[in-house]
């Protein structure tokens, strides 16, 4: 078994793509019509052909709203990205004007951050 799709609720399709590609720098590798919807993802510019990620469009099903509400009540990112400098990521990201939740912080042998992206997610940026 291997892991090729995982997803972040999105309220918004076009403002989720602009953000995850632009902002975090991903790059899109499937878009197309299925139904009032896309299948849209995208992928790590390092890894073409890796694990995608699907900007799904379910964010205003009232189970997935409770869901995302309890989770930034909470402080629990949906899903976590590794990158070589969390630090790094940290400036460039606050320079695009990414809100973090939580800053660099040292655990044991990662550091990691916390950010919320622009569909009500928190998003973790950790380095091993």
């Amino acid at each position: 078994m291997k892991i090729r799709l995982s997803s972040v609720s999105v309220g918004d399709q076009e403002k989720a793509l602009d953000f995850y590609t632009r902002v975090l720098g991903f790059i899109k590798k499937t878009d197309f019509p299925v139904g009032d919807a896309r299948w849209l993802t995208v992928v790590s510019p390092e890894e073409p052909a890796g694990t995608e990620l699907v900007l799904e469009p379910n964010a205003e099903y009232p189970e997935m709203k409770a869901l995302k509400a309890a989770l930034v009540r909470d402080g629990i990112p949906i899903t976590a990205f590794q990158t070589d400098d969390v630090r790094r990521e940290f400036e460039r990201l606050k320079k695009l004007g990414v809100r973090f939740t939580q800053e660099p912080v040292q655990a044991g042998t990662y550091i990691y951050a916390v950010l919320e992206d622009c569909c009500g997610n928190l998003i973790q940026i950790y380095q091993a």
